[in-house]
């Protein structure tokens, strides 16, 4: 109690205390809001996909701004969740292929943004299909064939069985085969499967594989937008004649296909600032993804399953905010964790400067109190002793005291009253003499 009375007592002491209040305050706010992360590691799939191709330029791009972006392979969408979903599994981020998860079962993961479509391909031998004119045209057609509905793990699996299921068709009316491309395409080469099912961007490198297999058509789906009624994650994409291979003329007409969009998709805890970087990182590697979409369509907040981010949402309608668009990253960054400080630093700190007056004139009047303390025992001690000379001597230096107090105008009225009390104690002491 006495250390907060000789606190109280000297503004000094107030003012070093003020101090030391407001930094921990800044500090400890400053520790509750951490930056963002130096490393990422991102899901993405098999290494001849789009999914890592568009990872490594991710990758790129952040290693512009000092953050080290870790790639980890998978079998495809289906893991990919099942890493995000795995508290231990490191996976900040992945693309996951929509309608892979069901958002009820994942609350804690949030959609950044749709990449870009993801048809499903159906390639198909066409003299498998020799009664039916050599052409694929529904898949109530493939009851009894060899298909390849992509590798367990892979969002082309999970697709594949949801289409079949609207057809009815059942697994025990077909030869179904979880192939990853590579085998697929080994296999269709070798006429060891009449179909092949898979989900690939159009800039994929391995869709190059695909076409460049002789004696392979392209499924052209004329019920795609049945498909995206009863599917709402499906968006129905047409393929113009020559868009996939020119010089192969694939597809040899124009086609329509179903596609699921690669969304990115990260824990609902990511900093605001990562969301920032990443949607300005996709924006510019998705400047060049213009085979199958329309340019500036991507990065979009259409078609996801999973609820959005809400930063990602502000950033995806209005832009980077003014720090990004005017300052670099970590500038940014800083600046931005300041001003949050700073905000509750305002809502503690408007009370206190109402109450600073109060405070200071508190301070004053203790120091007061001890110097009336002082004059009152010069006044007992002369009403018992009766030695003036003594106590004159300590009135003048009590006087000196008050003489080296510094007060604001408005509190010189306390002054000048403890200096009218001096001066009735001194003429009581001129007069004992």
């Amino acid at each position: 109690m006495n250390l907060l009375y000789q606190i109280a007592s000297r503004p000094a002491y107030l003012v070093t205390a003020f101090i030391a209040i407001i930094a921990s305050i800044f500090l400890t706010i400053w520790l509750i809001l951490p930056g963002p992360p130096k490393t990422l590691t991102i899901a993405t799939g098999f290494p001849e996909g789009l999914y890592h191709q568009f990872a490594k330029q991710l990758q790129a791009e952040l290693a512009k701004q000092k953050i080290t972006l870790r790639i980890q392979n998978t079998g495809g969408s289906a893991d990919n969740l099942a890493l995000m979903a795995d508290p231990k599994s490191g996976v900040d981020l992945a693309i996951i292929q929509s309608g892979v998860g069901d958002p009820s079962r994942y609350p804690k993961l949030t959609a950044l943004a749709g990449l870009f479509y993801e048809p499903l391909w159906v390639w198909y031998r066409p003299e498998t299909f020799a009664k039916d004119g050599g052409s694929l045209q529904q898949l109530s057609q493939l009851k009894g064939k060899k298909v390849s509905i992509g590798n367990e793990g892979s969002g082309t699996n999970l697709l594949s069985r949801a289409i079949l299921k609207l057809n009815d068709i059942e697994p025990t009316q077909l030869h179904l085969l979880t192939l990853n491309p590579d085998e697929a395409i080994s296999q269709l080469r070798k006429g060891g499967i009449d179909v092949a099912m898979i989900v690939l961007a159009g800039e994929a490198p391995l869709l190059k594989d695909f076409y460049q297999l002789p004696g392979i058509r392209l499924m052209d789906f004329d019920q795609a937008e049945a498909y995206t009624r009863v599917l709402p994650f499906l968006k129905r994409v047409d393929i113009p004649r020559g868009i996939v291979s020119i010089a192969h003329d694939l597809p040899k007409e124009d086609i329509h296909v179903i596609a699921p969009t690669a969304t990115l998709v990260a824990h609902s805890n990511i900093n605001p600032a990562t969301v920032s970087l990443l949607l300005g990182a996709s924006y510019d590697i998705l400047r060049n993804y213009s085979r199958l979409q329309k340019p500036g369509e991507f990065p979009s907040s259409k078609g996801l399953d999973f609820p959005m981010d809400l930063d990602a949402e502000i950033f995806l309608k209005d832009g980077p905010s003014f720090f990004y668009r005017h300052l670099p990253f970590w500038g940014a960054v800083w600046l931005e964790r300041v001003i949050k400080i700073l905000i509750p630093l305002l809502i503690i700190l408007f009370p206190i400067f109402a109450y600073l007056p109060a405070i200071l004139n508190l301070s004053l009047r203790i120091r007061l109190g001890r110097l009336y303390k002082v004059l009152k025992n010069i006044e007992k001690r002369f009403t018992s002793s009766r030695n003036a000379d003594d106590l004159l001597t300590e009135l003048n230096d009590l006087e000196k005291r008050i003489e080296r107090l510094n007060v604001s105008l408005i509190q010189s009225k306390e002054l000048y009253d403890l200096r009218s009390h001096i001066a009735l104690v001194r003429d009581q002491l001129k007069q004992a003499k």
